[in-house]
């Protein structure tokens, strides 16, 4: 028979004193943890499904042509309106001096139609002499019928000489409605005549001006053989060569403005119900680690899930059915001086969290942007320089200057 050993119940009292330590160590720590939860942690959303994004303009020719020349290349720093591929520009040319010798010979045609008008008077007023003469000759020829007839009784006329009489009264009758037929045929032709003239002037006639802004677009076509830089940034994806044939819209390189890239963060769609526009957000990148932080605040919430504007979207409805948590891409932007001190590129990752403990902002925009999300001058045609050269066709083609007459 086996004794029980005076230890054991000194075993027990310490084990359990063991576990109630521990116990109380892990109530203390989830006591510690729903303190910390509630007063810090529950203020914040967090997600590491954060990327850069940026503009990426891309350079397209708005002419087709031969490239001759490409300014820049990839990673350089460009300018907006620095000149980055340049065309043949003999095509243009020749199109440019096609279209000022259509304009000139224009001119010339119109100036003839503004002239046609005097001498289509000119032709109204000398019919209208010829049916004044036309009818004193009908007047002539009927008094002398009416004297030969009234003499035909007497015997002292013959009655060939009435004959006569009667022949010379028909033929002036018929000159007089020729005559009458000629005047309205004029002034037909002098009225069709004004009105492709009426109420204009040989500068501003419909014809000059269509050939005018034939000139202008032509002069347009010859000012884009040279491909401008639409904004100031870094010149990537360049696949345009020397020698190449571009097309119209075809992409040649494209332009990032790493100055003004954004983040955006794919917040999981129960991460939302806090996230307001213009809470504030701290930011780390993969590239620089946790020694350099950003700042930022929430510019907007997606309009839709990252699924929903896939370019297979998913298929719901169908039978085979699985739930995944959905993502909506959440836009942050950051601070300026921070991207110029520390760059970032288009597609680096980020950690990003959001203190969402002010709610009182919005979680849709409220009101249109008050200024457009980008422009730029860099396409811009001096008109002036175009305008020059179209009054001096016209005015060298008029024989005055434009605005004066003779």
């Amino acid at each position: 028979m086996n004794t029980p050993s005076p230890d054991k119940p000194d075993m027990s009292r310490t084990r359990r004193v063991a576990l109630l330590a521990i116990t109380a160590v892990f109530g203390v720590a989830a006591i510690v943890y729903a303190v910390y939860w509630y007063l810090y942690e529950r203020h914040y959303e967090s997600t590491d499904n954060a990327y850069v994004a940026g503009n990426m303009v891309l350079i397209t020719p708005q002419i087709g042509g031969t490239v001759v020349a490409i300014e820049a290349d990839e990673t350089d720093l460009v300018r907006a309106g620095q000149a980055l591929v340049k065309l043949d520009p003999a095509d243009a040319q020749v199109g440019l001096a096609q279209a000022e010798a259509q304009l000139a010979q224009t001119v010339r045609e119109v100036r003839t139609l503004f002239a046609n008008n005097a001498s289509l008077a000119a032709a109204v007023a000398l019919r209208d002499a010829e049916v004044v003469t036309a009818q004193s000759d009908l007047a002539r020829a009927r008094d002398d019928l009416q004297r030969r007839q009234s003499l035909a009784s007497t015997g002292a006329v013959s009655e060939e000489e009435i004959g006569h009489a009667q022949t010379a009264f028909a033929n002036a009758q018929s000159a007089l409605g020729a005559a009458r037929a000629a005047v309205s045929a004029a002034r037909e032709q002098l009225t069709a005549n004004r009105a492709l003239t009426a109420g204009t002037t040989p500068e501003n006639h419909p014809n000059v001006q269509r050939a005018a802004e034939s000139v202008r677009a032509a002069y347009l076509a010859r000012g884009r053989v040279e491909l401008p830089a639409p904004v100031t940034g870094y010149v990537a994806r360049r696949s345009v060569q020397v020698g190449s044939r571009v097309q119209v819209g075809a992409p040649l390189m494209a332009i990032v403005q790493l100055d003004r890239v954004w983040v955006e963060a794919n917040f999981k769609e129960v991460q939302l119900r806090d996230l307001r526009i213009g809470q504030p957000v701290s930011l780390t990148a993969d590239l620089y680690g946790d020694r350099v932080e950003y700042h930022g605040t929430v510019a907007g919430l997606g309009a839709g899930t990252g699924a929903a504007f896939a370019l297979l979207p998913a298929q719901n409805a169908t039978g085979n059915w699985i739930k995944v948590v959905q993502r909506v891409p959440v836009r942050i932007a950051l601070e300026p001086r921070e991207l110029t001190a520390n760059p970032l590129r288009v597609g680096l990752s980020m950690q990003v969290t959001v203190d969402v403990a002010d709610r009182s902002g919005r979680m849709l925009a409220a009101t249109p942007p008050a200024q457009p999300a980008a422009t730029t001058n860099a396409f811009v045609s001096p008109s002036n320089e175009v305008d020059a050269l179209i009054d001096r066709i016209v005015a060298a083609n008029l024989g005055h200057a434009v605005g004066t007459h003779d």
